[in-house]
């Protein structure tokens, strides 16, 4: 006869459901707490960002200066890293745009792109931002680095004083770097560090990931390549230095010698300019005296260029602007170096009242083997350039060409190929004082393209530029000097 079944005695089973159902309601209880947890003890950022600046709250130009920690153990590439200084821009009509410039970075400020932005819900502090990004090229961060001082410009393209007491990133008592939430940093495009001028923080995860969108990379400037659109402070800009620019003081002509003033180079705005408005314009004023007179220069520090496509965008002036017309001004654009039986120069000189016993308005373009025998082949263009245009020097294969708006104006070749690496250079200057009186004449240029790898068409040049300026690489030096 079989035995009965044994049942398990009911007071085994309850105690097993009871602390099954304990354990569902606090896993229940913890999860609806999650939030509210999370908040409390957010994850540790995955980078962090500390500011300084030197400024007043009124200045002529803002100076952020930024550095940017890994806070993780993986490397941390520059490239995925997005930064956002923000501040108020005076709204008033016809006020100027803004514009930035990097003035140092460890990793060069060829890496670093920025452009300012428009916000689309302002606050009382902040209606603008500078957005700054970094090419591929600038490399990455070791797990606890530190990029070290990235120093930044903004400032008014009219150059007028900023307000920046009313800034919301702005702190005259950081005059050393501390870390601060009022810059945010993004990290393939998801907030990172710091807080929104909406309240949006890096510790709410879903909120600032969901309005958030990785930006398109930055390319890395390309070998071999300088560009600057001139978005300067001024003569004295210590970015323009930085840049590789200088500004002639010295002694010695062409022109009325030793007048050389840093006072006729500016960078004002002006009609018919890319991006931000903003040219170089070198101004050549005198009263008809040597003693009244001053010329402006820019030129390259380094000689370093001679194969490829010089190209800037020129603005030529047939009239002063001050004063009676009538002066031999001459308005150059050309490239200067070695000495000897390796001097080489290659000039596009306009002069729209003539010089030298000939009559204007009339461009020289011209390829110098010796200057001290005067030996010098060229070309005469009798026409008025009173306008913009893109001018162009292509050198390959020992042939020089020169070009304007598309337009081929003279090819020189054989001994007269440059025999040395140049320098790049913006002059104007007077030939001679024949008047008296007080006058005052500008020459503007846009921006700057050297391309030592090829020989390019206006069009190229041009789609070039923009592609720079729109990616918000502002100024780039990727060219070597020859060892």
């Amino acid at each position: 006869m079989a035995s009965p079944r044994r049942r398990t005695p009911r007071r085994r089973v309850w105690p097993k459901i009871r602390l099954l159902l304990l354990v569902a309601v606090v896993a229940a209880g913890g999860t609806a707490l999650y939030p509210v947890w999370k908040a409390a003890n957010p994850d540790p950022p995955e980078l962090k960002v500390r500011y300084r600046t030197d400024t007043p709250a009124t200045a002529a130009v803002a100076k952020p200066s930024l550095e940017v920690f890994n806070d993780t153990g993986k490397a941390l590439p520059l490239s995925e890293v997005t930064l956002r200084y923000y501040f108020t821009a005076d709204d008033a009509p016809g006020a100027a745009p803004y514009a930035f410039n990097c003035v140092n970075a460890v990793f060069g400020c060829s890496n670093v792109a920025g452009r300012v932005v428009a916000m689309d819900k302002a606050t009382d502090t902040a209606d603008h931002y500078l957005e700054v990004r970094f090419a591929a090229s600038a490399g990455s961060l070791k797990p606890g680095a530190n990029s070290k001082g990235i120093d930044l410009q903004l400032f008014r393209t009219d150059h007028k004083k900023l307000k920046q007491s009313d800034d919301r990133s702005f702190d005259a008592e950081m005059t050393s770097y501390k870390e601060s939430e009022n810059v945010t940093a993004y990290k393939r495009g998801v907030l990172a560090w710091g807080e929104e001028p909406d309240g949006t923080k890096a510790s709410d995860e879903k909120k600032a990931a969901a309005k958030a969108s990785a930006p398109a990379p930055v390319p890395a400037p390309p070998a071999g390549v300088l560009f600057d659109d001139f978005s300067y402070q001024g003569a004295k800009d210590p970015a323009l230095f930085k840049h590789g620019w200088l500004v002639r003081t010295s002694r010695g002509g062409p022109g009325i010698e030793n007048t050389w003033s840093a006072d006729g180079v500016t960078f004002p705005t002006a009609e018919g300019s890319l991006a931000d408005g903003q040219v170089l314009n070198l101004r050549a004023s005198t009263d008809g005296t040597k003693a009244g007179t001053k010329q402006a220069s820019l030129g390259t520090a380094a000689s370093k260029f001679r194969d490829g496509t010089y190209a800037a965008r020129i603005h030529f002036s047939d009239e002063p602007a001050s004063g009676d017309s009538g002066d031999h001004v001459n308005q150059t654009f050309y490239t200067i170096g070695g000495k000897g039986s390796k001097y080489s120069e290659l000039d596009n000189e306009y002069m729209p009242n003539g010089g030298w016993g000939r009559p204007g308005p009339k461009l020289d373009t011209v390829t110098w083997y010796d200057h001290e025998t005067n030996d010098r082949v060229y070309e005469t263009t009798k026409k008025s350039l009173d306008a913009w245009h893109t001018v162009l020097i292509r050198v390959k294969d020992g042939v020089v060409a020169y070009w304007m708006d598309g337009e081929k104006l003279f090819l020189s070749d054989g001994k007269y190929a440059p025999r040395a690496d140049m320098s790049v250079n913006f002059n104007h200057w007077f030939i001679d004082l024949p008047f008296k009186g007080n006058r005052a004449w500008d020459m503007k240029v846009d921006w700057l393209y050297y391309n030592a790898n090829d020989t390019l068409s206006v069009n190229e040049v041009q789609s070039a530029v923009e592609g720079f300026t729109d990616k918000g690489m502002n100024y780039f030096d990727t060219v070597r000097e020859s060892r």
